[in-house]
């Protein structure tokens, strides 16, 4: 390898766009599911009424396990094509999971 091809290999390294790894994007896809469910069995216990805790639990649920990452998901796309950036959609993802989990852990710091 001459020493033009080890400076461009090096440089396509430094500039290509990086991933989040998998592992971390599919852990905070599973915390946002156990942090939007794990409320519910404490109000269970509590007394509530299940038709309640179902009704509030059947909006809450997939807002925060679906709607978020999915908004952070299709700003992503939007932004790739409007404005030519490369962001990368696992990346995106994983941003609306973890917004997803700090406002959920903000929300039970509120309200404990």
């Amino acid at each position: 390898m001459t020493n033009n091809e080890l400076i461009d290999k090096v440089a396509t390294q430094q500039t290509s766009p990086g991933l989040v790894p998998k592992g971390f994007t599919i852990g905070l896809a599973v915390f946002s599911l156990i942090l939007s469910v794990s409320g519910y069995i404490f109000r269970a216990l509590v007394g509530d009424p299940i038709g309640e805790i179902l009704r509030h639990a059947a909006l809450l649920v997939p807002t925060f396990v679906l709607v978020i990452p999915l908004g952070f998901w299709v700003g992503a796309l939007i932004m790739n094509k409007v404005k030519g950036m490369h962001i990368q959609r696992r990346n995106a993802l994983t941003l609306g999971w973890l917004i997803s989990c700090v406002t959920l852990l903000w929300l039970m710091g509120t309200y404990s």
